[in-house]
């Protein structure tokens, strides 16, 4: 009976191993796309690269999936010559062949880049504000006092994974992510054409670049890898290199307006124009068409939009959409403790210096900003027409995004 039970039990150990060996195989190679629950990760320094560290003490299952995981990202960041010479070439200025990029337009002008120490201080002031308004318990906000685990996995459909280099980027609508996201395919070799991965992130048509299936998000990991998945995700945010970029919250709801609202978009026409035409316009029998609608002179206007935010019944009906919801709520910073923020103000200096740490500047430039980028400066135009109460009332609705990322309280909106 003994021999028996140990003969048992050995085959459940073997069969264990080999599913979890199978997992690991998978994961590798890049077919699987997921997303995690977990706690705090760990504080880093602003220039902690994923692949070489120690990490904290973690159970049986965690501490084996992490020698295998950590063994195999060591292999899989050794990028061959011939690839990164590939890569090189052509990595200068790039040949924009996208019909959509060229109308917006390109600023390829140079900006003089900071230095490497003030980037640093940069970084460390940053952490240091939204770690410190994270513990505060007087300043409060929806979710802050979750925890990761509580957190479901549909709310963690912006963090994008690249396993080949260890990093993951929670993209924020207005804030650059498309070219982000372009450069995370690029790194991650999500995306094939032609037989081959791009190397130039311009390359990447809009339209593949958010497709949700191009890239290896964590909040597909339960499906592919059930019980074991939570195990994978508290690895990959303890392990990695987390990032995210953000931007001054007004200014962003602007960008956001003039995108959806001022051009014609077929999908937020009829979602969102013709409810706001209705409820703060007071128009009925309107065109099915954004097309009709533009050419009857229908649209949305700025006014109507930010009623539509301060509407209770908004957000009863449907989550604000991610374009115009808050930051805290689509990347979670009070619960994953992020190794490097960067701001849009400051998007030239940050993106050279994030891919520099890195270590991925040898292999692609980030794509240049665009020539018409909303400014702050716009701001007091923009709100010059809605009434005190509502922009009072919009901040208080942004608040938490404006405090934990150091942006200054825009004063002179909020005053007679």
């Amino acid at each position: 009976m003994t021999k028996a039970r140990l003969l048992r039990l050995s085959v459940v150990l073997v069969s264990i191993f080999m599913i979890l060996l199978i997992i690991v195989y998978w994961d590798n190679v890049g077919t699987a796309h997921f997303y995690l629950h977990t706690s705090f990760s760990r504080p880093r320094s602003p220039g902690a690269i994923a692949a070489g560290e120690d990490w904290e003490a973690l159970p049986d299952v965690d501490e084996f999936l992490a020698k295998l995981l950590s063994s195999s990202l060591k292999q899989n960041t050794s990028i061959p010559r011939k690839t990164e010479q590939l890569l090189i070439q052509g990595s200068n200025k790039p040949v924009v062949s996208n019909l959509e990029e060229n109308v917006r337009g390109y600023d390829w002008s140079t900006h003089k880049d900071r230095n490497s120490l003030d980037q640093e201080k940069l970084q460390v002031e940053r952490q240091r504000t939204l770690r410190e308004f994270c513990a505060n318990s007087s300043f409060t906000f929806p979710t802050k006092e979750r925890s990761f685990d509580d957190i479901p996995n549909y709310e963690l459909n912006h963090l994008i994974v690249d396993d080949r280099h260890g990093v993951i980027y929670c993209y924020v609508p207005k804030v650059a992510c498309t070219n982000w996201k372009r450069v995370m395919i690029v790194l991650s070799e999500s995306l094939l054409d032609q037989g081959v991965p791009y190397r130039n992130p311009l390359d990447i048509p809009r339209e593949h670049v958010h497709n949700t299936s191009t890239h290896l998000t964590f909040n597909k990991f339960w499906r592919r890898y059930g019980k074991f998945s939570r195990h994978l995700m508290k690895i990959k945010l303890k392990k990695y290199t987390k990032f995210l970029f953000v931007r001054d919250p007004f200014v962003r709801l602007i960008s956001a307006f003039r995108s959806k609202f001022e051009l014609e978009n077929e999908d937020f026409y009829r979602r969102f124009a013709i409810p706001m035409l209705k409820l703060y316009s007071n128009h009925t029998n309107l065109p099915t068409s954004v097309s009709e609608a533009f050419g009857a002179g229908l649209k949305v206007s700025f006014s109507d939009f930010i009623q539509y935010l301060l509407d209770p019944r908004t957000e009863k009906i449907a989550p604000f959409n991610e374009h115009w919801r808050q930051v805290y709520r689509l990347c979670h910073p009070c619960q994953i403790d992020y190794d490097f923020i960067g701001k849009l103000e400051t998007l030239d200096e940050d993106a050279a210096y994030l891919l520099q740490l890195l270590k991925v500047d040898r292999l692609l430039r980030f794509p240049p900003s665009y020539r018409n980028r909303t400014a702050s400066s716009w701001e007091d135009n923009w709100f010059a027409k809605i009434p005190l109460a509502w922009r009072q009332q919009l901040y208080k609705l942004y608040e938490a995004d404006f405090v934990l990322f150091g942006y200054p309280k825009p004063e002179n909106l909020l005053k007679d």
